[in-house]
């Protein structure tokens, strides 16, 4: 009986300590891998409920005739109501440092589970590479 009652206790144990797993920082993409450096990533959520509830479905980078960076992001609601948030792109050379070219932060206003295509393009030619923060609105 004793035997009986220690392994229920300890099944019991394991089960709630299942559910007291952490995540891995404010920056972390949702189904995707684990980087979560704004260095290494192309999208990334700036705090924990635009985490949840947007997602990006896909990214497009094309250089325009005249070298410019121009960039889309496909950006999806994944809520079942309609939410308001904040994105930006920063600009940055192949070494991944910030070429001062930086969009200031605009409103996008997403339909319940809809997605919108947002459109990018660097001021200079130096771009290379890119990374779109969202944010929840402020």
């Amino acid at each position: 009986m004793k035997t009986k009652l220690s392994a229920m206790l300890a099944a019991a144990t394991l089960a709630a300590l299942a559910g007291c797993a952490t995540g891995s920082g404010p920056y972390a993409p949702q189904d995707t891998t684990k980087y979560t450096i704004e260095n290494t990533e192309f999208f990334v959520t700036m705090d924990k409920a635009t985490q949840t509830s947007v997602t990006c479905t896909g990214l497009q980078a094309n250089q325009l005739p005249d070298g410019r960076l121009e960039v889309v992001a496909n950006v999806k609601n994944r809520e079942n109501r309609r939410i308001q948030v904040q994105i930006s792109c920063v600009f940055k050379d192949e070494q991944g440092a910030a070429t001062g070219d930086e969009t200031p932060f605009q409103n996008l206003i997403l339909g319940e589970n809809t997605t919108e295509a947002v459109r990018f393009t660097a001021m200079n030619t130096q771009a290379k590479k890119y990374t779109i923060r969202v944010r929840q609105a402020r």
